[in-house]
C-alpha cells in the first residue's frame, strides 16, 4: 500500500518543480523581452537624436532651405524659393490703370519740371510770364524805385549825376539777369526732337554759365557738360545749351541749377541717361567771407545709365576733362 503513495508525492514534486521552471522561464523571458525593447528604445533615441543633428547642421548650412524643399514631410513643397511664403490675403490687389483722355495735361513726375515747363514756379512767376506791357511797366518802376532806396541806404546821393540813372540802369539789367522766370522748357525746346537710329554718347562741353547766388545776389560763373545717351531720339545740339541759360538765369545755388539741367534734358527727351558736371567760381566766397580767390567748385548730376554704369559715367568724365574716380 505504500507504493501508491510514494509515486503520488512523486508525481505532485515533479509537477511542483515543472511549474517552478516554466514560472522561471516565463519571468526570464518576460526580462529579455523587457531588455530588448529598453536597448531598442535606447537605439530609436540614439538614431532620433542623430537625425535631429543632422537635420540641424543641414539647416545652418542652407539656411533651412532643404526643408522648403521638401527634404522634410512636414514642409510643404513650392515651386520656387525666390518668393517668400505669403498668405494669399497679404497679397496686393492689382489697381486697374485710368486711362487719360486725350488731350488732358498732367504734372509731370519730376519734381523739378512742372507741367508747362516752368521749374519752381513761385508766386510772382506767373504773372511775370504773363503780365502786359503795362503791367511791365509797373514792375520796372517798382524795381527802379528799390534800387533808389538801395542807394540810398549804403550812404550814396542818389541824385548824384553819375548815379542819377543807376535805378533805371540796374533794374533793367537785372531783369535780363532773371529773364528764365519768363521761360519755359516747352517753348527752348520748340519740338526740336527728331528721330535717329542713334544711341551713342551725345556731348555739348564747355557751355558758359552765367548765374546770381540766390543768398547774396552776387555772381557765379563757369562752364557746365552735358552728355546724354539718346534711346532713338536725339534733341537739337543748340537746345542744351538753352536749356541751361534758361536755368541759370534764375536766382540760383549751384547744386540745383545742376540738377535741374539734368532733370530737364531727361524728362522732355526721355533718353537713356544723362550726366551734367559744372565747375564755377563763385563770388560771394572770392569778394567776401573766406575771400579765397583759386577756389572753384564742381557739382554733377547722373541719370539712367550714367548713373548705373560705372564704365559709362567714366568715360563721359574723360572726355569733358574730368577723369578722376568718379564713385
Amino acid at each position: 500500500m505504500a507504493a501508491p503513495t510514494d509515486t503520488r508525492r512523486g508525481d505532485r514534486e515533479s509537477l511542483a518543480l515543472y511549474s517552478s521552471s516554466s514560472s522561471a522561464i516565463e519571468v526570464s523571458d518576460i526580462d529579455d523581452s523587457a531588455n530588448g525593447s529598453e536597448k531598442r528604445a535606447r537605439g530609436d533615441n540614439r538614431d532620433d537624436g542623430t537625425s535631429s543633428k543632422k537635420k540641424k547642421k543641414r539647416r545652418a548650412k542652407d539656411g533651412g532651405i532643404s526643408e522648403i524643399n521638401g527634404h522634410t514631410s512636414s514642409a510643404k513643397k513650392r515651386h520656387s524659393i525666390s518668393k517668400a511664403a505669403r498668405d494669399p490675403r497679404d497679397e496686393p490687389s492689382k489697381k486697374k490703370q485710368k486711362t487719360k483722355p486725350e488731350g488732358t495735361e498732367t504734372r509731370s513726375p519730376s519734381p523739378f519740371i512742372d507741367f508747362d515747363g516752368l521749374s519752381r514756379p513761385s508766386l510772382g512767376t506767373r504773372e511775370r510770364l504773363e503780365e502786359s506791357s503795362e503791367q511791365a511797366a509797373q514792375r520796372l518802376e517798382k524795381l527802379q524805385a528799390a534800387v533808389r532806396t538801395i542807394l540810398e541806404c549804403v550812404g550814396e546821393d542818389p541824385d548824384r549825376e553819375g548815379v542819377l540813372a543807376t535805378p533805371s540802369r540796374y533794374a533793367k539789367a537785372m531783369l535780363f539777369f532773371t529773364r528764365g522766370y519768363q521761360q519755359n522748357v516747352r517753348d527752348i525746346v520748340n519740338n526740336a526732337i527728331f528721330q535717329e537710329n542713334h544711341n551713342e554718347m551725345v556731348i555739348v562741353k564747355d557751355i558758359e554759365i552765367f548765374s546770381l547766388c540766390e543768398h547774396h545776389l552776387v555772381p557765379f560763373f563757369g562752364k557746365m557738360h552735358i552728355g546724354y545717351i539718346p534711346k532713338n531720339n536725339v534733341i537739337g545740339i543748340s537746345k542744351l545749351p538753352r536749356i541751361a541759360e534758361m536755368f541759370s538765369r534764375r536766382l540760383q545755388v549751384q547744386e540745383r541749377l545742376t540738377r535741374e539741367v539734368a532733370n530737364a534734358i531727361m524728362e522732355v527727351l526721355k533718353p537713356q541717361g544723362v550726366a551734367v558736371v559744372m565747375e564755377s567760381s563763385h563770388l560771394c566766397m572770392v569778394m567776401r567771407g573766406v575771400e579765397k580767390t583759386t577756389t572753384s567748385t564742381i557739382t554733377s548730376c547722373v541719370l539712367g545709365c550714367f548713373e548705373k554704369k560705372e564704365k559709362t559715367r567714366n568715360e563721359f568724365l574723360s572726355l569733358v576733362g574730368l577723369n578722376r574716380g568718379y564713385r
